[in-house]
C-alpha cells in the first residue's frame, strides 16, 4: 500500500460524508480523522485550564500548548490529549458547549489544521469536512466533493429523527439544510466549495455501500494500491 495515502471529503451538511468515511477506513484499515472530536479534546483543555471561553487572547495562548492525536486501538477510534487517552472524556454537554463557543476563535482552527496536517502526513488517513481539500490537505491524491439535493438530505434526516421518536417537519429539516449551505459556502473563513481536483459525488440515488465502493475505486484509479 502507498505510504501516507490521503483521501478528503468534503461536502455539505447532510450528505453522509462522516457515514461513508468511516465505512472507507475501516475497508481499507485507514484512521478516520474525527475532527468534531478533535474540537471537543481543545475544548476538554480550555476546561481543565478554567478559561473563560470568552476570553479570545486566553484562548489563543493556551492553543500551543495542546497535543492532540487520533489513533486506532482494537477497532476503536481512541483520542489522545498530550499523551492522555480522553476518549470518555469528550462526549459530555460541557466539553460540547466548550467546542461550540471556541471553534470559532482562528487561533483554534489553526492548531487544529496543523495538528491535521501533522497526523496526515504521519499515517493514510481519510478526513471529512467542509474545506479539507482545499485547506486542510490540499495534496492529498484524492479528493471527493460528496453532495446529494436539499430533498434527500433533508429525507434522510427526517428518517434518522422519526427512528428515535422524535417529532419533526420535513420541509423545516429542509430550509435548515438550505440556511446551513448558504452559511457554510459564504462564511469568512474557509467556505465550503468544491476543491477544482476534487471528483463530485451525488449520493442522491445511492446506497451508503454504493458511495463507499465508488470512493475506493477512485482511490484506486489515483494510486492507492489494495491489498488482496
Amino acid at each position: 500500500m502507498t505510504k501516507h495515502f490521503n483521501i478528503a471529503i468534503d461536502g455539505p451538511a447532510g450528505a453522509g460524508k462522516s457515514t461513508i468515511a468511516k465505512m472507507v477506513a475501516k475497508e481499507l484499515g485507514f484512521v478516520y480523522v474525527d475532527t468534531g472530536a478533535m474540537y471537543r479534546t481543545m475544548a476538554l483543555s480550555f476546561l481543565r485550564q478554567g478559561i473563560d471561553p470568552a476570553d479570545e487572547a486566553a484562548i489563543a495562548a493556551a492553543c500551543g500548548g495542546v497535543d492532540i492525536t487520533i489513533r486506532y486501538e482494537d477497532g476503536a477510534q481512541q483520542v489522545f490529549l498530550n499523551g492522555e487517552n480522553v476518549t470518555g472524556l469528550i462526549r459530555t454537554e460541557e466539553v460540547g458547549n466548550m467546542a461550540s463557543s471556541t471553534s470559532v476563535y482562528m487561533p483554534v482552527r489553526e492548531k487544529l489544521v496543523e495538528l491535521q496536517k501533522q497526523l496526515a502526513a504521519r499515517e493514510n488517513v481519510i478526513m471529512d469536512g467542509r474545506d479539507i481539500g482545499t485547506c486542510v490537505l490540499p495534496d492529498a491524491p484524492v479528493k471527493i466533493y460528496l453532495t446529494a439535493s436539499s430533498r434527500v438530505r433533508a429525507e434522510r434526516r427526517y428518517k434518522e429523527l422519526t427512528k428515535k421518536g422524535l417529532s419533526c417537519d420535513l420541509d423545516e429539516i429542509r430550509k435548515d439544510i438550505e440556511e446551513r449551505d448558504h452559511r457554510d459556502m459564504h462564511r469568512e473563513h474557509s467556505p465550503l466549495k468544491q476543491a477544482e481536483d476534487a471528483v463530485l459525488l451525488d449520493s442522491s440515488p445511492m446506497t451508503a455501500q454504493e458511495v463507499a465502493a465508488a470512493i475506493i475505486r477512485i482511490a484506486c484509479e489515483h494510486g492507492l494500491e489494495v491489498e488482496q
